[in-house]
């Protein structure tokens, strides 16, 4: 037994030391299929790019286009790969590290991405206008659902695009946390800048979730334009308007 344990442990190495050096072209086959696509690969499963790639998710196709990544080595003797991955699409930018932890089971760490709201309105019917960035410590996805998770979201410049036209709101953060899988993901919304003053916080436990936020003007009434808008699913409040929701995703 003693003569047989250095002899798997250098099985593994060798084995390890050949999947970096295969070809970048034999990814798609390791990874989930009809999930991520990819197309001119190029460098290897170790260290490789590929100028465009689109990842399929729930709310429909994601476009990440050039992505390179660096394979971590070492991460594979644990049976936890990770690498650092960076994807730049026009504006949309993404980079961290990500952790397989198993199947469904995917740990990001690092995380920093960039995104107009063009890309929001892609994956939801929402008519808003700015900037989004994500930075992340960490986030956890186990089975699709937070189980784990700590930063920032910040929408820069937010717009709504009403019937009658372009409403300035203002700039916005949510501060998330989540201890682990049994807490609840929990998100403080914070007013940065802008007329629009918002305040309360938001929350999911599983997939249902709760809203609890104060909408009001930072100096005056807010526009009436917007006023008709929040009255369809928030109660007045004041000289605002006090928006509660819960429901499951």
């Amino acid at each position: 037994m003693q003569r047989i344990a250095p002899l798997a442990a250098l099985l593994l190495l060798l084995l390890v030391f050949l999947l970096l050096g295969a070809p970048a072209r034999l990814l798609p086959a390791l990874l989930p299929g009809g999930q991520v696509q990819l197309g001119g690969l190029s460098g290897t499963l170790w260290q490789g790019s590929a100028s465009r790639c689109l990842l399929q998710t729930a709310a429909g196709p994601l476009q990440l286009g050039r992505v390179q990544w660096q394979l971590r080595p070492l991460s594979l003797l644990t049976l936890s790969p990770a690498l650092d991955v960076d994807s730049q699409w026009g504006g949309q930018h993404l980079s961290g590290r990500v952790k397989f932890h198993g199947v469904n089971d995917i740990g990001l760490s690092d995380l920093s991405a960039r995104a107009d709201a063009s890309l929001l309105r892609q994956l939801a019917p929402l008519a808003v206008e700015g900037g989004f960035s994500l930075q992340a410590q960490h986030l956890r996805l186990r089975d699709g659902l937070p189980a784990g998770a700590q930063g920032r979201l910040v929408w820069e410049h937010g717009a709504w695009m009403a019937p009658q036209g372009r409403i300035a709101l203002g700039s916005y953060a949510l501060d998330i946390q989540q201890r682990d899988a049994e807490a609840p993901l929990t998100a403080d919304v914070i007013t940065l800048a802008g007329p629009v003053q918002a305040a309360g916080q938001a929350s999911l436990t599983g997939q249902n979730y709760s809203v609890d936020i104060r909408i009001r003007a930072e100096q005056g009434a807010l526009d009436p334009a917007l006023q008709q808008g929040l009255s369809l699913m928030a109660r007045p409040d004041g000289n605002g308007y006090h928006l509660t929701l819960t429901g499951a995703l």
